[in-house]
């Protein structure tokens, strides 16, 4: 945990974030289908205002091992975020370059495209998934290396020789559907966030029983979000890194309802993308 020696600043926006409450309970997380049902959490959660900070103007040379997250200019040739053929193909090579770029990586594994959107209706009629709406980190200590063997399944002797060395899981975020005005990601820079402050929880999906973090409040931990982003933006985060030297491992984030969102402004559209990342 670093001191807070920041500069000057605009002033933050405050919102409400929801955090563990505490531990009284089991801890499950069962992920929403997508189409419009709801994910169901399995343990205490409060929400806690906090100040998000403008990250335009205070992280505008973040880097993913120091804070975790970084915003990056990228325009995609991809014409519809919606066709399967255009992700897997055109979308796909795109990221492995960005990634490579950003990262020095030798080889990049892309193993999951999410589409979210924060509007109802369009959830029920593209089988969208709902934006993300509790602190968490995607992936733990623990399942973070499953995620790894889990992915080369039967090439178990490859994917071993490869976590032999430092890898990493990194996720990029961008809209899909113009500006994003409300429900922008918020991240903890990982300089502020105490490890005794996240939590494993289990999640419970059909296809795999695996593991997030979730995350207790901690006043001091700093909280920053990227407004307004375009369709020519990529928010890049670190949820997994193999690595123990003192680097940031995880980034801790949530969707927020922004309380300056213009009136009329059209609801979020998005696409993540995971990769594994091996150096």
């Amino acid at each position: 945990m670093v001191a807070d020696n920041l500069s000057p600043q605009m002033d933050p926006v405050k919102a409400p974030l929801k955090f563990l409450a505490n531990h009284d309970v089991p801890l499950v997380y069962i992920p929403s289908k997508g189409g419009g049902d709801e994910t169901d959490h399995v343990g205490n959660f409060s929400s806690q205002e906090v100040n998000i900070y403008d990250g335009r103007e205070t992280k505008k040379k973040s880097n993913l091992d120091v804070e975790g997250f970084k915003l990056v200019s990228h325009k995609s040739q991809v014409t519809d975020f919606f066709s399967d053929t255009q992700i897997n193909s055109t979308y796909q090579k795109e990221m492995a370059t960005l990634v490579t770029e950003i990262t020095g990586a030798k080889r990049i594994e892309i193993f999951d495209h999410t589409r979210r959107s924060a509007c109802l209706n369009r959830q029920k009629e593209t089988g969208m998934r709902e934006p993300a709406a509790i602190i968490h980190n995607d992936y733990t200590a623990r399942s973070g290396i499953k995620r790894c063997q889990d992915y080369f399944g039967d090439r178990i002797n490859e994917g071993n020789k490869l976590m032999q060395q430092r890898f990493a899981i990194i996720n990029v975020w961008r809209s899909i559907a113009g500006t994003v005005y409300n429900h922008p990601l918020a991240l903890c820079d990982a300089e502020t966030l105490a490890p005794e402050s996240i939590v494993s929880m289990e999640r419970r999906a059909e296809e795999r029983i695996g593991e997030i973090q979730v995350a207790l409040y901690d006043p001091r931990q700093r909280w920053y979000y990227f407004p307004n982003m375009q369709s020519d933006e990529a928010l890049i985060f670190k949820t997994f890194d193999s690595a123990t030297d003192g680097r940031a491992r995880f980034t801790i984030h949530s969707s927020f309802e922004d309380p300056n969102i213009p009136q009329g402004g059209s609801p979020r559209e998005s696409i993540e993308t995971r990769c594994l990342v091996f150096f």
